[in-house]
């Protein structure tokens, strides 16, 4: 099988849904002729168009509305929203208006809109640029929320965000735009709410979200070594979320670390971790760990935005804890 880049799969997703689909159009900031700072959609413009193609002035509140606009009236427009951290400035548009059309108009309307954007630090791009925000809409009824951990999951996924009647958000990480992996040339979707176990493992479960799934896989090699068979799960989507697959594991190894970059308190870590409390509490020989990013403002400087996040060491050092029993307070 072939391996591409993120951002390729990124790229042949939306491509093949606006070929498929001439309802679909892509609204941003630099989405045409610059193709994203990003280059994700490098090549679109010249297919599509500018009519599909929409470039925007620096006016996130005012493109966010034409998008939710259209698509409550036929249309199927995807947002790009240049950086996570720009999100802010959607928040009523895409959480009181997006999120809860269908519900206030009874069903007779639906918003099949899209907003791709990023996530992500250690690209030194400082505090206003390299946050990771997910659990902020993953905390609203009404929309979905996907995060891809490779060029696989980043395809299959924004092709069926495309096709999905209701809002959902997608989140790529932005360090991860030239990592490859194996995608098939022929079609395919990924159902939203159905986990991925990439590692199959018996002693500790490791979740892990967008680019902690690799930090995962990476602790889960170091564990090996030390004949500790580490379970890594890939939830691929936090809004609907996996719940019993993720039970399942816990189940069965009966030690759990969850990972992810949003910051630890009142994130997707804690949501996790506490539905595995909830509901496999007397499966566990150990707390469910959570392990995200410190909670301060994401520094410039590369030696301390590199201490921020959680690591394969970090994870590794963790797990060998909860295996010999002994007690870890989360920071």
């Amino acid at each position: 099988m072939r391996e591409i880049t993120l951002s390729q799969a990124v790229n042949e997703a939306l491509a093949e849904e606006m070929r498929r689909d001439p309802t679909t159009f892509i609204i941003g900031e630099d989405v045409a002729e610059a193709g994203t700072p990003f280059k994700v959609l490098s090549g679109l413009v010249e297919e599509f168009g500018t009519a599909r193609v929409v470039d925007t002035p620096i006016a996130e509140p005012g493109f966010m509305g034409i998008a939710v606009g259209a698509a409550m009236t036929g249309a199927r427009p995807i947002v790009d929203l240049m950086f996570g951290d720009f999100i802010f400035l959607i928040m009523d548009q895409l959480c009181n208006q997006a999120a809860k059309t269908h519900y206030m108009s009874g069903g007779r309307l639906s918003v099949p809109l899209v907003l791709r954007t990023n996530m992500g630090a250690t690209r030194r791009s400082a505090a206003q640029h390299s946050q990771s925000l997910h659990a902020l809409v993953a905390h609203i009824p009404g929309l979905k929320v996907a995060m891809p951990s490779s060029a696989y999951e980043a395809k299959g996924l924004m092709k069926t965000a495309i096709r999905e009647n209701n809002p959902v958000v997608i989140f790529e990480d932005k360090l991860m735009y030239n990592d490859k992996a194996p995608v098939p040339e022929e079609e395919y979707l990924i159902p939203f709410g159905v986990a991925n176990v990439l590692r199959e493992g018996t002693d500790i479960t490791l979740i892990g979200t967008s680019s902690m799934v690799q930090v995962c896989q990476k602790a889960a090699e170091i564990l090996a070594a030390e004949n500790i068979s580490a379970e890594v799960i890939d939830p691929r989507t936090i809004v609907p979320l996996d719940e019993e697959g993720l039970l399942k594991s816990a189940r069965k190894t009966s030690r759990v670390i969850v990972v992810d970059e949003g910051h630890q308190s009142y994130g997707v870590t804690a949501e996790i971790a506490s539905r595995i409390n909830e509901k496999a509490f007397y499966y566990l020989d150990a707390p469910v760990l959570r392990m995200g990013a410190m909670d301060v403002p994401i520094p410039f400087s590369p030696a301390l935005e590199d201490i921020t996040v959680p690591t394969p060491e970090g994870v590794a050092a963790n797990a060998r804890k909860l295996m010999s029993g002994e007690m870890i307070h989360a920071a």
